[in-house]
């Protein structure tokens, strides 16, 4: 089977063309291929798929073989092997995914991504709170109409008791649920410890990814992400997108800042006409194989 490996800032993909093929069993493929000792390693695999209703599809399993539902750092890689190939030859492209068609567009040497709309009702994250009243009815702290006028209910400073200690949590979906946390300093956080409890706390009947956030200033934001399925990783694209949509929200931010991850930087614009979480980063293809399975 012939691969792709990529990256998006570190978090890295097994790029499988399906386009005139089909995969048996991606999720046990994906737990093979993504095995840093056993396999090729990777944090998840990427399949290119024909699509009935958009330019291409996108199919995307975690290192765990769970499949989810968007990657902002995955489409970018999936967008660049298809203009590599020249598959297409189209500026803007329409991918279809899990949670819906996805537009990238060429950005010079890197891609930017419409993001959609971030979703901030508890029960479409989803969130499993016992009572909607539960949810903190917050209204952000900025002069935002907005925002204002949009939400009605937000999780802005939930507590939450994890282990020895309590969190406020953010919670946020791009397409894939999202809970932030703001930390001091990012750098001597244990995100590894506390990272897989969050994942699987039982307020997330899906799981969640946790961005640990320290707030540099209003432009500028530090992030590390534990990511469901697949542990922390180098960069994530929703992760950073949710990032941005919550420290905007505690009016804490601008709407447009730089992310700066492990892996390197995002750029993420929650544009204010269209209510759209707009991500610029680079995509960058590392080798090429063949692997028996």
């Amino acid at each position: 089977m012939k691969f792709t490996k990529m990256h998006g800032l570190g978090n890295d993909f097994i790029l499988i063309d399906c386009m005139e093929r089909t995969l048996p069993r991606p999720s046990n493929v994906s737990k093979k291929l993504c095995h840093r000792r056993f396999g090729i390693g990777a944090d998840q695999v990427l399949l290119l798929h024909k699509s009935k209703i958009a330019d291409f599809r996108m199919r995307i399993f975690n290192a765990d073989g769970g499949e989810v539902e968007m990657c902002g750092n995955g489409i970018r890689c999936l967008a660049k092997y298809i203009w590599d190939n020249k598959m297409s030859n189209k500026k803007n492209l329409r991918i279809e995914t899990l949670a819906g068609i996805i537009t990238v567009e060429r950005a010079g040497n890197m891609v930017r991504v419409d993001m959609g709309e971030p979703v901030l009702e508890p029960e479409k994250i989803p969130v499993n709170l016992s009572h909607k009243s539960e949810a903190r009815s917050q209204k952000s702290k900025s002069e935002d109409s907005l925002l204002v006028t949009r939400y009605s209910s937000l999780i802005i400073d939930y507590p939450i008791r994890i282990s020895d200690r309590e969190f406020k949590i953010t919670c946020v979906s791009m397409g894939n649920p999202h809970t932030i946390i703001f930390v001091n300093d990012t750098d001597d956080f244990p995100v590894t410890h506390y990272g897989p409890l969050i994942e699987n706390h039982q307020l997330f009947p899906k799981r969640t990814n946790v961005e640990f956030t320290q707030v540099i200033d209003a432009k500028n934001i530090k992030l590390r992400v534990w990511e469901r399925g697949s542990g922390e990783t180098m960069a994530c694209g929703t992760g950073a997108s949710a990032a941005a949509v919550a420290c905007h929200l505690k009016g804490l931010t601008g709407r447009d800042i730089k992310v700066h991850l492990p892996g390197g930087e995002l750029f993420i614009e929650w544009s204010g006409k269209d209510n759209h979480i707009y991500m610029t980063g680079p995509a960058v293809e590392v080798f090429r194989g063949d692997i028996g399975l």
